[in-house]
């Protein structure tokens, strides 16, 4: 039996495009026990691949600063010896991770995220606009350098998942067009202005064969999505009301999701739910698109200094968000019905 030790401690989306590789290892290798360490919201998809538990890290309490770096390193030790670690983050606290078990027998591996071509392809003057390698290829790379051979043959978590009665309480029964709307993100440069959404959804609530999910997180999205639930008809939001698990299933049920660059994208891509995407300042060219997504359903303008962030968290360099405020809430709502048929 191969025991190995995962390291992905975030962001949310980062950590669900590690499940196509994570999945697809597991099946060809079903001797190997993974353990995963990363936040609790991880369980909500790690869950459903066999023979991977999770280590819930503590970064805001046992394992936070730097002492904690070492807490958290001996609390991996009492676990036992592993074969292979596995750091998918490459941040400073996991290279001190990966420093510390350099005095066990483990095999260590760590991911190359092409932080130099990134630059190229991100920079204004010069920039290399060409596809980079996709994050999803990156983890899969960790593995294959331990020495792991296996094809990507992941395909759902699962699809059309049936509904408690806790979230149909809130669904309701499903009587027409299901379409979800994730219009936040954690930066900037990758959220289509409010205003310009709200046209969005109000066009789509106009139609009465159309049911419009709101997906967001934290006390101000979760104000904004309940205000927009109050002024639209068909239009419920579920921000703080569902688990990241429930929140899955619904996603599972959706005809499309309208997503930004965000983690809600990548959740789709894990229960077979097409996305619609929009694109500021960051590119799909980055690597970072969703798993099996038609790259026609993203909507994007081409500019010159796009894509200047790799994130979207650098200010723009117009000073206008042009990469945002010229996608036109007709085009999104365009190219949502060019998905389904309503």
């Amino acid at each position: 039996m191969k025991r190995i030790l995962v390291i992905r401690l975030s962001a949310i989306g980062d950590v669900a495009m590690t499940v196509p590789v994570i999945w697809s290892l597991t099946k060809a290798y079903p001797d190997a026990e993974i353990t995963f360490v990363s936040q609790k919201f991880a369980n909500g998809f790690l869950k459903y691949i066999p023979r991977v538990s999770l280590f819930e890290v503590d970064l805001k309490g046992r394992h936070k600063g730097f002492f904690g770096i070492f807490r958290l390193y001996f609390d991996l030790k009492k676990l036992g010896d592993f074969d292979v670690l596995a750091d998918l983050h490459d941040v400073i606290r996991t290279k001190i991770i990966r420093f510390l078990f350099l005095f066990s027998s483990s095999k260590i591996v760590t991911i190359d995220k092409g932080r130099a071509a990134k630059h190229n392809l991100t920079k204004i003057d010069g920039k290399e606009l060409k596809q980079l390698q996709t994050t999803v290829s990156r983890y899969a790379e960790v593995f294959y350098n331990a020495g792991f051979r296996f094809s990507m043959e992941f395909d759902y978590l699962f699809t059309k998942s049936p509904l408690s009665d806790k979230i149909v309480s809130i669904t309701r029964q499903r009587e027409n067009h299901w379409i979800g709307v994730a219009p936040f993100a954690k930066h900037k440069g990758k959220i289509y202005p409010l205003e310009s959404m709200v046209k969005v959804v109000d066009l789509l609530s106009q139609k009465s064969s159309i049911r419009i999910f709101l997906f967001g997180g934290g006390k101000d999205e979760k104000d904004i999505l309940e205000g927009w639930e109050k002024r639209f008809p068909n239009t419920v939001s579920l921000a703080g009301k569902l688990s990241i698990e429930d929140e899955l299933k619904v996603i599972s049920n959706l005809e499309v999701l309208l997503s930004m660059d965000s983690a809600n994208m990548h959740f789709a891509s894990l229960v077979n739910t097409p996305v619609v995407s929009v694109w500021g300042a960051t590119h799909p060219f980055a690597g970072f698109y969703g798993w099996n997504q038609n790259p026609t359903h993203a909507l994007q303008i081409n500019l010159p200094c796009r894509p200047c962030s790799i994130y979207g968290n650098k200010a723009c360099f117009r000073k206008d968000y042009a990469c945002l405020n010229l996608i036109l809430p007709e085009d999104i709502v365009r190219k949502i019905f060019d998905v389904i048929i309503v």
